[in-house]
């Protein structure tokens, strides 16, 4: 009899894979980092192999974690940082050139031709997207114009397109010897080339960006009862596929119309499930397929995507130098009573959600010889929260919704400055449940679902539960008057890339 089930969750800069028993606890864990690629100025890459053989090392070390055998896990999902685009070789399974990642932004000339013809929103009524280099669909075309061979191997049907989850689940099906080529629902979403309501690829913006269509994957639910293929050499089904952010949204059981969560890892991602509504947003958000249980109909979302949150703090770790490892920014933000008066906007890689500013560039406001090691620490963080805030007044806006409290996951949310801080400049109750690895536990639910070891719905509503509570404390004209300030920071962001 099962006892488990296992979530591959291949993030931004590691991979880790959970084993989660009946009652959504974590029954063994592992986790590796993979190396970040940075070519040019703007350029993010990543290693397909390194991240495959990582999967495989995670996969082994947390099912030798348990002490189980693979006939005790009922199946596997694959959870995956979205819009990272990998082209390979359907015989050698090698990839072309390295994953072009989604904060990588050497598209720009690539959005701003198509955005000429047909403006930002060209594409939006039919997927819900703005033009942007956040997209997989550009960085697709990119390698095609760009990588000697593949537009032949494309067109010869031996090039294969996907997200990573696609390269994950191709080789864990069998790779070159009969691999199975899917996506779900919700990382099509993300391409740039699904129609939202048909769900299929669209042959008339497949034809703009010159795409062969024999090269993407087949599009399938998140949750899916025929499994794609079996791995671990024993048979064990992989029938649970989730982009990221919208498996934290299954995980934190968002499963309501109306219900949000907010995930902060590398970069932050709020989500506000709409139900079967497509809602199209004025405010700057994605409308992206929130999930899709095989048989059911897509719930669809809102999201407001942040390109840097925790990365900053890594930032701040790899290129300054200011602390050691990511936890001491709390101590160092503590040693000072604020910000000092200064803001940090990390424009990395231009603004996404809500401004969608690819020509921004990240700029520290306010500096002044009071500035010291502790405000820097301070304001990064704090720019996580006045970013979270940007995406939560669009989202009301969009939506009509007024949000009475916020579910958080991720990495940061055991960041208890942070969390107080975001507390105070929304002005809404922040809510942490007791499992906050909720990409990975989402992963799972889905295909525990598949394959029936856990029955339905009601059931993983009945295991999420309350960990901690931040009650805003700030008063509002002070918080109000922080927020001004932000803005202004973030208007000197804007026009700097040419």
């Amino acid at each position: 009899m099962p006892k488990y089930v296992a979530a591959l969750d291949q993030g931004t800069t590691s991979t880790r894979c959970m084993l989660f028993d009946h009652d959504g606890a974590i029954a063994a864990r592992s986790q590796k980092e993979h190396q970040q690629i940075y070519p040019q100025p703007g350029w993010v890459e990543h290693d397909g192999l390194e991240i495959w053989e990582n999967a495989q090392e995670v996969m082994h070390a947390a099912i030798d974690q348990a002490g189980v055998k693979p006939d005790e896990i009922a199946a596997v999902g694959v959870t995956n940082q979205r819009e990272t685009t990998i082209v390979w070789d359907r015989k050698t399974g090698k990839p072309f050139t390295n994953a072009i990642v989604w904060q990588d932004t050497r598209t720009k000339a690539i959005c701003s031709q198509l955005e000429a013809k047909g403006g930002i929103d060209r594409f939006r009524p039919k997927t819900g997207l703005p033009l942007a280099t956040y997209f997989s669909g550009p960085k697709l075309k990119w390698i095609l114009e760009n990588i000697e061979g593949v537009r032949r191997a494309a067109e010869h049907g031996e090039a294969l397109f996907g997200t990573i989850d696609s390269w994950l689940i191709w080789n864990l099906t069998g790779g070159p010897q009969g691999g199975a080529h899917v996506t779900d629902v919700t990382n099509a979403s993300r391409t740039m080339l699904m129609d939202l309501e048909k769900l299929t690829w669209d042959s008339g913006i497949l034809e703009i960006l010159g795409i062969p269509e024999c090269m993407l994957p087949r599009i399938v639910p998140s949750s899916d009862p025929e499994p794609w293929g079996n791995t671990l050499e024993d048979n064990v089904p992989v029938c649970g596929d989730l982009g990221d952010q919208q498996a934290a949204l299954v995980g934190q059981v968002c499963f309501g119309e109306g219900d949000a969560k907010n995930t902060y890892g590398t970069g932050c991602f709020m989500l506000l499930n709409t139900g079967k509504e497509i809602v199209h947003s004025d405010s700057g958000l994605i409308t992206t397929v929130g999930y899709q249980f095989a048989g059911g109909s897509p719930a669809y979302a809102l999201e407001g995507s942040i390109a840097i949150a925790g990365a900053l703090v890594h930032w701040l770790r790899d290129n300054l130098g200011l602390i050691q490892s990511a936890p001491e920014v709390e101590t160092l933000a503590m040693s000072v009573d604020d910000n000092g008066g200064i803001y940090f906007v990390p424009a990395f890689s231009g603004l996404f959600a809500p401004h969608w500013r690819s020509d921004a560039r990240g700029v520290i406001a306010g500096l002044t010889r009071y500035t010291n090691r502790g405000h820097l620490a301070r304001a990064a963080l704090e720019a996580t929260a006045y970013q979270t805030r940007e995406v939560l007044d669009a989202m009301e806006k969009d939506s009509g919704v007024r949000l009475t409290a916020l579910k958080v996951d991720g990495g940061m949310v055991h960041n208890e400055l942070l969390m107080q801080f975001q507390t105070d400049i929304l002005g809404v109750p922040v809510v942490r449940p007791k499992i906050t690895e909720t990409t990975s536990l989402g992963a799972a639910y889905a295909a525990g679902i598949a394959v029936g070891f856990w029955s339905d719905l009601e059931e993983l509503r009945a295991h999420w539960q309350v960990d901690q509570t931040w009650e805003p404390e700030m008063d509002r004209t002070e918080s109000e008057k922080l927020y001004r300030g932000w803005q202004k920071a973030v208007q000197r962001t804007f026009d700097w890339v040419e």
